[in-house]
């Protein structure tokens, strides 16, 4: 077996709750207990950045997973009942969504499942991408808008979507909450039927079956149940894909959503508070003016006669001022230009490809043969594609108000400043002082229209006055316009109205007049929703439960120290469809490791495979290694890989100046052909630890494949033999304080090259400013000080194709 080489120790500021390694880069994301999320690199135990809890999110993380590319990372919070996907190459929220359960375990696995249907999808090139422009990224000049669009790249849209190959984010939480999500983002299965809060998942790689680890609390007063069940889910490897397809329609309109929704986020930064000045300064006017005249009326003799009233001239000289004024026409300008180049670039464009997708999703629904079975229905597609023509529709209005009040404003602003310009006695350029007939009647409409006193609205929105019609149309309200458009001379709109065939007619988008743009996004997301919320339900309902079977008693008072990793674990063998199940149960102190191991397909009948395993002395060779006492307990295990198990073990005799044991254990050596002899035979009628007796028992001697852990009460470790970075395989252990870490390279080259290499890395400078931020435990510096050398000039180039 290879050698142990340790390469980093560091003390963190924070206690760690949650680790898990990526997939495919030398980085792992860590989760403490005021909620911050870290990721940190291998080299030194490096960190990279930090996202920091807040109100929107949340503060209490309780599960992390990665996508199976690595570009992205998932974590639950139990305190907002959210889940967030974040960013690999920066701490940036790319999108989020609300679950019904605090989320205790995640899982996000990858199709290996190979069809030549699939292969011929994974292959094409996405017609859409043919068919549609592309959509414009989002300005940068906007705080708080989508960092996923912020890029000058306009496809970055596609880092949500990630691969064609299909890959699903597995939820579980409390309540038997269970729910599957494909590329993360969209919801295809709600599994019913599962009691308890979710321990553990692992979905096979065929999606044949979902393994599920539950704690069952029967009562109050006992501890609960831990219980394994095995789901068939049937019916997703059947339709792979069709449901490969159908999800990668659903990703589309759920990533469309998302853009259009951070558009009008974008819309509503470019439309200024400034822009209320106009109406909070007449209604100021009204309530301090001594004379009957009304505002209107005020205006109208300025407009006519030349001539303005003492107040209103101190209203106009004083409170509004010409530099005041003249900075208000270009702020209108300005924000009016921005919002119009928005909704025709980019909320016009996403709502004509969302309606591309939803089309292309009508058309899978009528192939009832193929799609009926996961639940698409036709005629709720339908309806998400009249709410985005409607949504559509209400955009068009929007822009027509804009161009009306871009007229109405710098025709009406024009006038104003020429008469306050004369109310000053300052010089009024020759340019500025003509005025046709027709530009007076046109004031003198936006002063009729716009400068009606409405005591109503006074109570409604604290202002007598609403000149500035476009900020509605962008309030996050359900309450009406209030100035809609007028309809009353609209002959077309009058036609509908009459015609009732035509007014209910599927071929007419509907018109919703007083209504706002946000309210009408918010009915298409809540239409759309409800959409694709059915396969969800079908696809749910059509999983039903294999095997159940009750493992052993849980503790009936938690630790105070909050655990970082709960067995069971679960781990699915991709190349031979095998579960494998990993727990301990505590027998009078001393803790064996049990392994399960069952086949992903529920209809075959293949061995069960259940082993206990405990540990022979292999430190001390002067003791009979031929005893089967077990000599150590475990303390925390994961797997490395479909081949070998980590463990972490202590000697049950415990003394003073014991330290713990890091141990790889090859499953080769627990199962042997002679264990098919000894198969265990279930009593579904007991729970697992009642038969624990009649389990067979495996007693394993290590031999070189372990590492006294020296100085260091190891309590957790986290484990990473997949990615394979120059032929390095890693695992990180956390100590009983969830402060002290302290990082291994496994599969080392062997003893003589290092020792080359180490001698090579001590002639090599090193930058002092490093040693600090590292912040090294005093503890073997010289081997620490080695590795973290040795390493900095592979992390340098991780590093670069971290930020390509």
């Amino acid at each position: 077996m290879p050698a142990f080489r340790q390469v980093g120790e560091k003390q963190l500021p924070q206690e760690i709750i949650f680790m898990a390694w990526s997939p495919k880069r030398d980085l792992i994301a860590l989760a403490n207990k005021v909620g911050e999320v870290l990721l940190h690199r291998l080299a030194n135990f490096q960190r990279v950045w930090s996202l920091p809890p807040n109100e929107n999110t949340g503060k209490e993380v309780t599960a992390l997973a990665w996508r199976p590319d690595g570009k992205i990372l998932a974590f639950g919070l139990a305190d907002t009942k959210r889940v967030i996907l974040c960013d690999a190459e920066k701490p940036e929220s790319l999108h989020s969504f609300s679950v019904d359960a605090p989320i205790t375990y995640m899982h996000w696995m990858e199709v290996t499942e190979e069809s030549s249907v699939l292969t011929s999808f994974y292959n094409a090139e996405d017609e859409s991408n043919l068919l549609l422009p592309k959509l414009p990224a989002l300005p940068k000049n906007y705080s708080t808008t989508a960092k996923i669009f912020s890029e000058e790249k306009s496809d970055e849209i596609m880092k949500l979507l990630g691969d064609v190959r299909l890959n699903a984010l597995v939820l579980g939480g409390s309540s038997g909450f269970i729910e599957v999500y494909a590329y993360g983002m969209y919801k295809i299965a709600t599994v019913t039927g599962v009691a308890g809060s979710c321990l553990g998942l692992c979905f096979s790689s065929d999606l044949k079956s979902l393994s599920v680890i539950t704690e069952v609390q029967v009562s109050p007063d006992s501890a609960p149940e831990i219980t394994y069940f095995q789901l068939d889910t049937s019916l997703l490897s059947v339709y792979l894909p069709e449901v490969t397809r159908m999800a990668r329609k659903f990703t589309h309109i759920s990533t469309l959503l998302q853009y259009i929704k951070l558009s009008l986020t974008c819309m509503c930064e470019a439309w200024e508070e400034i822009l209320m000045q106009m109406d909070s300064r007449l209604t100021k006017f009204v309530q301090e003016k001594n004379t009957t005249t009304s505002v209107q009326d005020e205006f109208m003799q300025l407009l006519l006669w030349g001539k303005a009233s003492l107040e209103l001239q101190a209203l106009l000289m004083n409170q509004l001022t010409v530099k005041g004024l003249k900075k208000l026409g270009q702020s209108i300008e300005s924000s009016y230009s921005s919002i119009q180049k928005l909704v025709i670039s980019h909320l016009q464009s996403g709502s004509e490809a969302l309606l591309y997708h939803l089309s292309e999703l009508k058309g899978m629904a009528s192939w009832k043969q193929k799609y009926e079975s996961l639940g698409l229905d036709a005629a709720g597609i339908e309806d998400a594609i009249t709410a985005v023509g409607s949504f559509i529709l209400k955009a068009n209005e929007l822009l027509q108000v804009i161009d009306s009040s871009m007229k109405n404003f710098k025709a009406f602003f024009r006038w104003l400043y020429v008469a306050m310009l004369r109310m000053s006695e300052d010089h009024v350029l020759p340019e500025l002082n003509k005025m046709t007939q027709k530009d007076i009647t046109f004031v003198a409409d936006f002063l009729t229209e716009h400068f009606n006193e409405a005591p109503e609205l006074y109570n409604r929105k604290g202002k007598y006055f609403n000149v500035e019609r476009v900020g509605q149309y962008l309030k996050d309200e359900d309450d009406d316009l209030v100035s809609p458009p007028n309809t009353e001379g609209n002959q077309w709109f009058n036609f509908l109205q009459n015609s009732t065939h035509l007014k209910e007619s599927p071929l007419l988008f509907p018109y919703y007049p007083p209504k706002s743009l946000h309210f009408v996004k918010r009915r298409m997301e809540g239409i759309i929703d409800q959409c694709l919320q059915k396969p969800a339900d079908v696809i749910g309902k059509s999983v039903h439960q294999a095997i159940c079977m009750p493992l052993y008693k849980g503790s009936k008072s938690e630790d105070s120290t909050p655990r970082l990793f709960k067995l069971p674990f679960m781990w699915n063998d991709k190349s031979s469809n095998l579960h494998y199940v990993l727990f301990t149960m505590l027998e009078s102190s001393l803790s064996k490791i049990y392994i399960l191991r069952r086949h992903t397909d529920v209809s075959r009948s293949a061995n069960n495979g259940l082993l206990a395993v405990d540990f022979g002395n292999f430190l001390n060779n002067s003791i009979n290694e031929s005893s089967d006492t077990s000599f150590y307990s475990c303390v925390d295990a994961h797997f490395y890989d479909d081949e070998t198990i980590t463990v972490v073990l202590k000697e049950n005799a415990e003394q003073e100046g014991k330290e713990r044991i890091l141990a790889q254990l090859p499953l080769s050596s627990v199962y042997v052909d002679e264990d098919q002899e000894r198969e265990f035979s279930l009593n579904s009628s007991k729970r697992l630890d009642e038969q624990s007796d009649d389990i067979p028992t495996r007693t394993v001697f290590l031999e070189s494949q372990w590492r006294v852990l020296e100085n260091m009460k190891a309590q957790y470790v986290a484990v990473n033999g997949i990615r394979k970075v120059s032929c390095v395989k890693i695992k990180v252990l956390l100590s009983s304080n969830l402060r002290h870490v302290r990082v291994f390279e496994m599969d080392v080259e062997d003893d003589g090259e290092a020792e080359e290499e180490e001698e090579e890395e001590e002639t090599t400078p090193v930058v002092g400013g490093e040693h600090e931020e590292l912040n090294l435990s005093a503890v073997n510096h010289n081997s620490v000080c080695g590795g973290s050398v040795e390493v900095a000039d592979e992390t340098e180039e991780h590093e670069s194709s971290l930020d390509s």
